[in-house]
C-alpha cells in the first residue's frame, strides 16, 4: 500500500463543501487502488484572519512543505471585503504560491458534449475546444514593488503597482508551455501586450528566442485584447496558451465560460519538476468562495474533484487513478446529473453538492 501526505486548506465560503466531496472521491481511489492518503488540515483565508489575525500562518507553509501536495478550497467573502484592509483573505493563496515557488498555473479548458448548452457560446463555435492556459503566478503586478497607496501632493488619493518581470521568470514559464505543447498538439500561443508595455515587448522577444529550441512546436504571438476576443470567437484554434500573471487571471476566468461554469474548472499551481515530471503542487477549483450559495448545498464540486485528479497525476504520478476520476465525472455528466450551475434545461436532473460527490465516488469504485 502506498501512502501519500496531502495538506487540505478548505478556506472560506463553499471551499469546505467542495473539498469534502473531493476527499470523498479520493477515499474511493484509496479503496480501488490500495493507496492511503494521510491528511493534515490548515485554516486559511478569512477564517484564519478571524482566528489568528493573518490570512495564512507560517505553520501552513511548513505543513505544505512536509506534504506531497495541497488541495485548496477558496478564500474570501463579504465579511473581509474591505479594499483598505491591511490583511485580506487573498493573501493566503498569493503567499502560498510565492513562498512555495509555485510559478506555473495550469488551467485545462474542456468542453463536455453534454454540457455544450450550458455555455452562452454557440455549440458550433465551441466544437473541438480543448486547451490549457498557463499563467505565470509569482511575478508581474501582483508582486512587483513598489506597491502602495499614498497621498499625492495635491492631497488626493494615489496608488502605484509595479509590473516587473525578469528574463529568468519569463523563460521558465515559457519552457513549461513548450514542453506541454509537445505532449499535446504542438502549438503554443504566447499572449502579451508588446505594443504598449516594455515587459510585453521583452516577453515576446524571449518567447521568440526560446521557440527556436522547440522547432516541432508552432509558436504564435497575440496581444491580450485580441486573445480575449478570439477565446470567444474561435476557441478551438488554441492548444496551449502562455501568459503573464494578470492577463492569465482574467483570460482563464473568461475561458471558464466556454465550459458553461467555473464549477467545471480545475487548476494546478506548480513549481520545478522532478526528472519523472512529478513535483509538489497546489490544486484548486477556480470558482472562488461563492458566498451567495454558501451552505445551500448548491455548489458544484466537480472542479474540486477534477483538481484532485490533477493532483494524482502531476504530484503523485498516479495516471490510472487520475483517469479513473475523470472517467467517473464524464459518466455522471453523461448520465444526466447536474448541479444548478450546469443545469441548462428545465427538465435537468438537478442534485446537490453531496449527491454529486457521492455519484462520482461510486463510479470510481465501479
Amino acid at each position: 500500500m502506498s501512502t501519500f501526505n496531502i495538506l487540505l486548506t478548505p478556506g472560506d465560503g463553499i471551499g469546505p463543501e467542495v473539498i469534502e466531496e473531493a476527499t470523498k472521491v479520493l477515499s474511493a481511489i484509496e479503496k480501488r487502488f490500495s493507496h492511503e492518503f494521510q491528511y493534515e488540515e490548515e485554516t486559511i483565508g478569512g477564517a484564519a484572519i478571524d482566528k489568528y489575525g493573518v490570512a495564512m500562518r507560517p505553520e501552513a507553509v511548513s505543513k505544505a512543505k512536509a506534504s506531497r501536495a495541497v488541495l485548496f478550497g477558496a478564500v474570501g467573502g463579504p465579511k473581509w471585503d474591505d479594499p483598505a484592509a491591511s490583511v485580506r483573505p487573498e493573501d493566503a493563496i498569493l503567499g502560498m504560491r510565492k513562498q512555495l515557488g509555485l510559478f506555473a498555473n495550469l488551467r485545462p479548458v474542456k468542453i463536455y458534449p453534454e454540457l455544450v448548452n450550458a455555455s452562452t457560446i454557440k455549440p458550433e463555435v465551441l466544437e473541438g475546444t480543448d486547451m490549457v492556459v498557463i499563467r505565470e503566478l509569482t511575478g508581474g503586478l501582483y508582486f512587483g514593488l513598489p506597491k502602495e497607496r499614498f497621498t499625492a501632493p495635491d492631497g488626493s488619493r494615489a496608488a502605484v503597482d509595479t509590473l516587473s518581470y525578469s528574463e529568468a521568470e519569463v523563460a521558465r514559464i515559457l519552457h513549461v508551455g513548450f514542453r506541454l505543447a509537445r505532449q499535446r498538439r504542438h502549438k503554443l500561443t504566447s499572449v502579451d501586450k508588446a505594443n504598449v508595455l516594455r515587459t510585453g515587448a521583452m516577453w515576446r522577444e524571449i518567447a521568440t528566442e526560446i521557440g527556436k529550441e522547440y522547432p516541432d512546436v508552432a509558436l504564435d504571438h497575440i496581444l491580450v485584447d485580441s486573445a480575449a476576443m478570439f477565446l470567444i470567437r474561435r476557441p478551438a484554434s488554441f492548444d496551449v496558451i502562455v501568459t503573464e500573471n494578470m492577463f492569465g487571471d482574467i483570460l482563464t476566468d473568461e475561458a471558464a465560460m466556454l465550459s458553461g461554469s467555473m464549477g467545471m474548472m480545475p487548476s494546478a499551481s506548480m513549481g520545478e519538476r522532478n526528472p519523472d515530471g512529478t513535483g509538489f503542487g497546489l490544486y484548486e477549483p477556480i470558482h472562488g468562495s461563492a458566498p451567495d450559495i454558501t451552505g445551500q448545498k448548491k455548489a458544484n464540486p466537480l472542479a474540486a474533484i477534477l483538481s484532485a485528479a490533477m493532483l494524482l497525476r502531476l504530484s503523485l504520478g498516479l495516471e490510472a487513478e487520475a483517469k479513473a476520476i475523470e472517467a467517473a465525472v464524464e459518466a455522471v455528466i453523461r448520465d444526466g446529473y447536474r448541479t444548478q450551475d450546469i443545469a441548462s434545461s428545465p427538465d435537468a436532473n438537478v442534485i446537490d453538492t453531496a449527491k454529486m460527490g457521492t455519484l462520482v465516488a461510486e463510479r470510481v469504485q465501479g
